[in-house]
């Protein structure tokens, strides 16, 4: 089976639809697919519900959905560097479901393992809990939170070999393995492919029976969500 395709449009080819729920990888702007979400903008598809810890910023990521309103609810942790996005939200045209950090990476997590809920200490006694079934164990009360689960996933990884087996560089490694996981379909956005078997199997972050389309962006811009630099 060839997972490698042309072009980040072709490898979205068939799968994107109206009303879809996406996991996106990503931290800030570390990590993202860059590449896929602007062929996911191009697609024009839109009404998408998108699960990932932040929503980008005004003009990059994710932000360049919000801007073509494809997005039509955000399920995330940290929303706070993006204008248009609090503009959209505050005026009633977007959805949003807050998820504690942790709590949005276990969700992940346990959408890929196939575990259908899970319950949590985090958020009990806070609006995060409304709604929600509460249960006491050992004197501590837990929050009963439902997985999540994606019908794509779009990730970004450093390499992967043909057989979609792949690795993550540093910090960028965040929630993409989880989107990854929690996506019936993944498409991996790397900056090296390598032939099957180059890997070293004890390295490999990923297995490639999570992913089933790889595009090559050998040379992502990797945008500084915020730069700081001292005085000279």
């Amino acid at each position: 089976m060839n997972k490698l395709y042309p072009s980040a449009q072709t490898a979205l080819d068939g799968l994107v639809e109206d009303g879809m729920t996406l996991a996106v990888g990503g931290f800030g702007l570390c990590g993202i697919p860059e590449a896929l979400i602007a062929a996911l903008r191009d697609s024009a598809k839109g009404g998408l519900t998108v699960i990932s810890n932040n929503a980008g910023v005004d003009d990059f990521g994710l932000g360049l959905l919000l801007a073509t309103r494809q997005i039509r609810k955000m399920i995330s942790s940290y929303v706070g560097e993006n204008k248009e996005f609090e503009r959209q939200y505050l005026a009633g045209e977007l959805e949003l479901e807050f998820t504690p950090q942790g709590t949005l990476a276990e969700k992940l997590r346990a959408g890929g393992a196939g575990i259908p809920a899970f319950y949590t200490r985090t958020g009990y006694g806070t609006l995060v809990a409304e709604g929600k079934e509460t249960r006491q164990f050992d004197g501590e009360w837990y929050v009963l939170e439902k997985s999540l689960t994606a019908d794509i996933a779009l990730v970004k990884a450093w390499k992967a070999d043909k057989a979609g087996n792949l690795l993550f560089r540093k910090t960028a490694r965040n929630f993409n393995p989880l989107a990854a996981m929690a996506g019936r379909v993944c498409v991996a956005e790397v900056e090296e492919v390598v032939e099957t078997g180059e890997l070293d199997p004890d390295r490999i972050h990923l297995p490639g029976i999570y992913v089933q389309r790889i595009v090559l962006n050998p040379n992502p811009e990797k945008r500084i969500e915020q730069r700081t630099l001292r005085s000279a």
